[in-house]
């Protein structure tokens, strides 16, 4: 049976959260919700609530900005030609197609370029620099990277070509030689909020611009919903600005979408309003699809479309890429686990490496989170890049990854990442030291219980509390992501109605009975644990809220995350640690 997971209950400071309850009126578990999310005051609930672009804070705080305005002005004025420069993930492509179609409009002498991952990978590239030199190109804006490319920004300038750089990763302590470096986490910046994503900053230059130009204050408006896409697919924290700016950027994904927003929405089969989690699990999937199995060049196309029609061109291009993308997905993680298996001494390891040299190179990250689903584990999955191997590792919360690639060093070539995920470079020759060498650093250093899965649970509700009411007001807290998660709660001592069953052999449908009221529930991938139900003993559930919509009604249902015997004492590490997958396809 799969191991349980465990439950942590976050806590609120009491007096702070009587105090919110006075003033709102409203029930006190959704003020400890809003005392959780740093909202302790009447007018913090206002603004949480109410997000208004009006809150948003001005452009020129930030460092460089008006050197970065005044030299795109006088590009402008001596007609030289420009290029906007991105990454090829989300965040990148958003960024360059929503710079791209600003600038288009006061400058013609203008084009965009995404890198080819593989050929080129992450970051400036050399060959773009070379294009843009080749073309005549005397201004470079980089969007969602550069912060890092010092030696080829010198580079660039030798060719006679300025960079404007806007990013939101963390500098080095050495900075590239750009005529302006807009980027927050500077530590000089003043700006006042620091986790932007790369599309956020250079939305943020387009603001200087608008106002500068004199257009129309409510000339940015217009990428809102690119930027709502780009903050929900980089996994930036879901507060401050980012908050203010997805809230609006949905608004506009409903209403009078982008092209290709709307493109992307029919071909996933989305009929109904966009949340934050359908530009998660559908848009974003199928934007990183174009520069994971080809070119994510077409991704900007889809994006600065002029018309619907030529959206759903490039759009139905991103969604094969996709398609593709699931089935490579599916097949390599399909014989990793397999690989595994076969080497029953690996089940038991404190990290997973595994090799095949066929595998695609585009997914092996999205893999290793897939094996994490299965073995929760650090794990690193590895394939064939040439002459030699090359891979991506992904890590468990709390253990930081980046140390333990480091001391592999002496079998890498090549490596680079953060704490929760890495990639490297090494020869055939090194794969099984490395794999040994992985294996004895995590053993040593990774605390028991992180191998354990964890659900942080916001508060312990009773089925009372559970009343439209009370969901209405869960709804206005969205959008939902890092800094603001969907609420968690906890119900214990429920029991079975005896109607519940399982459903399509793995997901089990609920009836559960508690305070003389019964809820329904669905728990996908938890069929093996239905045992546990059979005997009407009392059981405590961990769930978020939705609605179940079935021939035109709503009702108010439990999406069980995971439940166990009330008393029950926390689980101790098990292995292989298996749970229910819910990474986006």
């Amino acid at each position: 049976m799969p191991a349980t997971k465990r439950w942590n209950i976050k806590k609120a400071d009491p007096a702070q959260t009587a105090g919110l309850q006075q003033s709102l009126q409203i029930n006190p578990v959704l003020c400890r919700l809003l005392v959780q999310r740093g909202v302790g005051t009447f007018e913090e609930a206002r603004s949480f609530f109410r997000p208004s672009l009006d809150s948003l804070h001005s452009p020129w705080l930030m460092k460089d900005m008006r050197k970065a305005v005044d030299r795109i002005r006088q590009a402008i004025s001596r007609g030289e030609k420009m290029l906007v420069f991105g990454d090829y993930d989300v965040d990148g492509t958003t960024a360059v197609a929503c710079m791209y179609r600003f600038l288009k409009k006061i400058q013609p002498a203008l084009d965009f370029y995404i890198p080819h991952r593989y050929r080129e990978g992450y970051g400036i590239s050399k060959a773009g620099i070379d294009f843009a030199a080749a073309g005549g190109f005397t201004l470079i804006i980089s969007l969602d990277c550069g912060i890092k490319s010092a030696e080829l920004i010198r580079y660039a300038a030798e060719q006679g070509i300025d960079f404007i750089v806007c990013d939101h990763h963390l500098p080095d302590e050495v900075l590239p030689p750009a005529v302006a470096i807009l980027n927050p986490k500077q530590k000089d910046c003043p700006y006042p909020y620091k986790e932007l994503c790369g599309c956020g900053v250079g939305y943020k230059l387009i603001t200087a611009l608008t106002e500068v130009m004199q257009l129309p204050p409510e000339t940015p408006f217009e990428f809102l919903d690119l930027l709502a896409t780009a903050i929900a697919a980089d996994i930036v924290p879901l507060n401050g600005e980012n908050r203010i700016l997805a809230y609006h950027g949905l608004l506009k994904a409903n209403k009078n979408p982008h092209h290709g927003i709307r493109a992307l929405a029919r071909l996933s089969g989305l009929e109904k309003e966009l949340h934050i989690t359908n530009l998660v699990f559908m848009i974003a999937p199928r934007v990183n699809a174009a520069g994971r199995m080809d070119d994510a060049r077409k991704a900007v196309e889809m994006f600065i479309a002029e018309t619907e029609e030529e959206a759903l061109h490039f759009a139905e291009q991103l969604h094969s890429d996709n398609s593709d993308r699931k089935e490579a997905d599916k097949t390599i993680t399909e014989e990793a686990l397999q690989t595994i298996r076969d080497h029953t001494e690996w089940i038991s390891r404190k990290s997973t490496v595994v090799y095949q040299p066929h595998w695609h190179k585009g997914v092996v990250g999205i893999v290793a989170s897939r094996l994490i689903d299965h073995y929760y584990r650090p794990t690193v999955v590895l394939t064939s890049s040439g002459d030699y191997v090359a891979g991506s590792a992904r890590s468990v919360p709390g253990f930081n990854l980046y140390e333990a690639i480091h001391a592999c060093r002496e079998h890498l070539l090549g490596y680079g990442g953060h704490f929760a995920a890495a990639g490297m470079t090494l020869e055939p020759g090194q794969v099984n030291a490395f794999r040994e060498k992985f294996e004895e650093v995590v053993a040593a250093t990774i605390e028991p219980q992180m191998l354990i899965p964890e659900i942080c649970i916001d508060a312990e509700i009773s089925l009372k509390d559970i009343r439209q009411s009370f969901y209405d007001i869960l709804c206005q807290m969205e959008p939902f992501g890092p800094e603001n998660p969907r609420p968690v709660f906890l119900v214990r001592g429920l029991t079975d109605t005896g109607y519940s069953r399982v459903v399509k052999e793995e997901h089990i449908r609920f009836s559960l009975c508690g305070d003389n009221l019964t809820m329904t529930g669905i728990g996908f991938g938890m069929a093996q644990r239905f045992d546990l139900l059979r005997n009407r003993q009392p059981v405590d559930v961990v769930f978020t809220l939705d609605e179940n919509e079935w021939k035109d009604t709503k009702t108010l249902q439990l999406r069980v995350m995971d439940f166990r015997a009330s008393g029950q004492e926390e689980p101790v590490p098990a292995f292989p640690v298996t749970f229910a997958a819910n990474t986006p396809l």
